[in-house]
């Protein structure tokens, strides 16, 4: 990658300052001359084995709700479609204070170790609240309001701590961090299928609820954000062509032209463009992981069957993010969203035709696909924002575009009820599989603002 020419370099105005900044053609600011260690005490890698941890612990809030939910409707006497709407609940939660969260943080009011500290406090409160519920309203209220903003808190701050401190790479390391929201729920997915019944659900909520505490408390306790504008010592911005992997990374996405704040951002365009594409991929995501083992027992698939179909989703919808992640570092962001969203409508096709036929292997198989890419557009969209916008505000303009998420709860887990019990699962998988169409097609229009219209090219 040819290096940009140098429109200014300048120190520090602090002469006590072991920083300098240093200003590309485009008048982009990069701060450079401090080490990870100087600003953490430690290495950066940490800052991704901490988020890592702790979106493996809230993961069970989503990706085992669906294995729960017999057990749930039977426990409370509620129907299929109450228990799903407490999920639809706390999915809108967990979307929605994305934004605002990102704007504290941003504005110094709220840091990562207190939104840390708080998500995981509310998030104890949430499985608490989903044991004891005396009604639906109440399990809304506890485990959808209250836990959807504490996983919500945790999850925002964790995926966009890791870009953070890794701008000049960010794909493969917050897709690591990505994929753990899935595959952590695995143990607790084969633990609601067979050791969760009407018997003991409230101490094994009541457990996992202080699991989660425990987890994300620990992790939070070491969160902190670098510097505005801050870049990694030993890479130079304005001569990327040092580091092969880093050269070709920033080749395929490059960094922002420069710093967009949120009103910035969302006047470009494509903020709403990001935010309709995301909603159709989290929608059928969401549909996904709510009635796949449902749907599996119904087709007549016994529990194994249907508890390892679920597994398998959310093993290759975790381990599929860091995939994913790595390979838009190499192939481009923008390209490898289009693959993805197509390999979506293929397996919402397939888990259908696999479960009309009654055949077990080839239903793991669309399993595997629809896990795989039902997970995989959520790193490659918080990497798309700050490779878009930049770091600095990225909090809030990944809170704009990931509040998509809440909408296509609605869809996916309560809609998505509605429309199973209307039109059948024929109805509702053929619905999921033309709107991952449609999210492709809106990925293809997508790009980079500020830079030549090659540098956003699919090509």
């Amino acid at each position: 990658m040819t290096a940009e020419p140098i429109a200014a370099r300048h120190a520090s105005a602090d002469p006590d300052a072991t920083y300098r900044e240093v200003t590309d053609a485009r008048g982009r600011v990069y701060r450079i001359g401090e080490s990870d260690r100087e600003i953490l005490g430690r290495p950066r890698w940490t800052m991704v084995a901490l988020p890592w941890a702790a979106m493996l612990a809230i993961s069970v809030f989503e990706y085992a709700f669906g294995a729960a939910e017999n057990t749930l409707s039977a426990a409370h006497h509620w129907t299929s479609s109450n228990t799903f709407w407490v999920l639809s609940v706390w999915i809108f939660f967990q979307a929605a204070v994305s934004f605002p969260a990102g704007k504290l943080r941003e504005k110094g009011i709220l840091t990562s170790r207190a939104a840390m500290l708080t998500g995981s406090v509310l998030s104890l409160l949430g499985f608490v609240s989903l044991s004891h519920a005396p009604n639906v309203a109440a399990a809304m209220a506890g485990f959808g309001l209250l836990g959807g903003v504490g996983s919500g808190l945790i999850y925002s701050t964790c995926v966009n701590m890791v870009g953070k401190w890794y701008p000049e790479r960010r794909g493969g390391k917050t897709g690591f961090v990505n994929g753990a929201f899935a595959y952590g729920a695995v143990p607790f997915i084969f633990l609601f299928s067979y050791g969760f019944d009407t018997s003991n659900y409230r101490t094994v909520l009541d457990l996992v609820g202080f699991y989660v505490l425990a987890v994300t408390l620990v992790a939070g306790l070491f969160f902190k954000d670098p510097p505005k504008n801050w870049w990694p010592s030993e890479v130079d911005p304005l001569r990327l062509d040092g580091d092969p992997r880093t050269a070709v990374a920033l080749a395929k996405n490059p960094p922002a032209a420069r710093q967009f704040t949120p009103g910035e951002a969302l006047r470009t365009g494509v903020v709403p463009l990001m935010w309709v594409c995301m909603l159709c991929c989290a929608g059928v995501s969401i549909f996904g992981i709510s009635f796949q083992v449902p749907f599996a027992k119904e087709m007549g698939f016994g529990p194994l069957i249907a508890a390892s179909s679920m597994g398998v989703m959310s093993v290759i919808n975790g381990t599929g993010r860091g995939v994913v992640g790595w390979l838009s570092d190499r192939l481009g962001r923008q390209r490898t969203l289009t693959y993805v969203c197509l390999v979506l409508a293929v397996a919402q096709f397939g888990v259908l035709w696999a479960g009309e036929i009654g055949n077990q292997p080839l239903f793991l198989f669309f399993a595997f696909l629809s896990g795989f890419s039902g997970g995989a557009f959520y790193p490659l969209f918080t990497a798309l924002v700050p490779d878009y916008f930049g770091e600095n505000n990225n909090a809030s303009n990944y809170g704009m575009v990931y509040s998509a998420k809440l909408v296509s709860g609605l869809f996916g887990g309560g809609m998505g009820a509605m429309v199973v019990d209307s039109w059948g699962y024929i109805g509702a998988y053929t619905t999921a599989g033309v709107v991952s169409l449609v999210a492709a097609g809106l990925s293809l229009l997508l790009r980079q603002p500020g830079a030549p219209r090659a540098r956003g090219a699919l090509a």
